[in-house]
């Protein structure tokens, strides 16, 4: 017969590892390209795991059927770390973008983060905002991982 303790901490064991996997199924989004009726947009990089100082591509697609406006020319790229913190956004002067249905428009990232240093291994949000006609704000994340 088993412990009292061993079946508490095995029950808790598996209860944990069952929601972290629906944790991580949240967070690592598989759908890049996604078309829709209306306002849209989608991210889509070539694979979803990198080795370390690997060229990042990134694509930004309109996947609706309306144009769609960015308040910049980096078309409101951002990279974060999971926790939020910024790590990356293109450098870009303050003009207005607009992204026609079916238009995409590609950047790169080299995984030097905007204060100089290199990227750490881990799990990266990439993400772009932008508004459709009527001011509705239109965004999109993916997460890509950086590995050793």
């Amino acid at each position: 017969m088993l412990s009292k303790s061993l079946v508490i901490f095995v029950g808790i064991g598996i209860i944990s590892g069952l929601l972290f996997g629906v944790y991580l199924i949240d967070v690592k989004n598989t759908s890049q390209l996604v078309y829709v009726e209306g306002a849209g947009i989608s991210i889509v990089t070539e694979k979803f795991d990198f080795k370390k100082g690997e060229e990042i591509k990134i694509k930004i697609i309109n996947t609706g059927t309306v144009p769609l406006t960015f308040s910049d020319a980096s078309y409101g790229l951002r990279i974060t770390g999971l926790s939020g913190i910024l790590m990356y956004t293109p450098t870009s002067v303050q003009v207005e973008s607009e992204l026609k249905p079916n238009d995409e428009i590609e950047f790169s990232w080299d995984q030097i983060k905007n204060d100089g240093d290199d990227a750490l291994e881990g799990l990266y949000k990439i993400s772009v905002n932008g508004f459709d006609p009527i001011g509705d704000k239109v965004e999109r994340s993916t997460t890509v991982t950086i590995w050793k």
